[in-house]
């Protein structure tokens, strides 16, 4: 094994994918139901999370989703979109992050993951706030399916991360808590380990002897 790639949600950083659900239901003064249907028929997130749409784009199709003519202005701003929007990432544990950047020099260092442009300037500023450095700066690349405009389980993401850092599956790991984004890796031959709590990548790592 000479690379690792990791993903970001529930591998790296906790996280809660109803809380945006719960917020943006709360903010709209409806039940978390409908609004789970909206977001579920408008797929904004996929559109968002596949670079189709940019930041202004996204809040402002949130706003016409469930703003109504009452509404106070203050009530949908850029901040109160993204704080609710954020509220998906959970405490970000330093020691994974440590763990990580002590694999540096051993291995070759990689971050695929489904994400949008908000959610990882949140990230790298709490990063910024434990005195850590960027994403970018702890992986040799990071592949963001907003950047690279495909999303996992796509086949297609894992073989242009594998063209594009010039890795052979066989020597590469992929870590992911989706059991259908791991299928996906281990068809092409990489190998992928599905995370599953209670363990967390630290268990994982070690029982590797990464």
């Amino acid at each position: 094994m000479k690379n690792i790639i990791f993903d970001l949600g529930d591998v790296i950083i906790p996280i809660d994918l109803r809380a945006p659900l719960r917020n943006f239901a709360q903010l709209a003064n409806r039940s978390e139901e409908e609004m789970e249907a909206l977001w579920k028929e408008h797929g904004i997130w996929q559109q968002y999370e596949t670079g189709l749409v940019d930041d202004e784009s996204f809040r402002a199709a949130v706003r016409s989703l469930v703003r109504t003519e009452s509404d106070e202005p203050d009530r949908w701003a850029d901040d109160v979109i993204d704080t609710a929007w954020n509220s998906v990432l959970l405490d970000l544990p330093i020691e994974r992050i440590e763990r990580i950047k002590a694999l540096k020099g051993k291995y070759r260092l990689f971050l695929l993951s489904n994400t949008n442009p908000i959610h990882i300037r949140e990230v790298d500023a709490r990063l910024a706030e434990l005195g850590q450095p960027s994403l970018e700066s702890i992986f040799e690349q990071v592949f963001y399916s907003h950047i690279v405009r495909m999303l996992k389980p796509n086949p297609d993401i894992y073989g242009y991360v594998l063209e594009q850092a010039g890795l052979e599956p066989a020597e590469t790991l992929f870590l992911d808590d989706n059991l259908v984004n791991i299928q996906a890796a281990a068809g092409l031959g990489i190998r992928a380990v599905h995370v599953v709590p209670p363990k967390t990548i630290l268990d994982y790592l070690d029982e590797l002897g990464a």
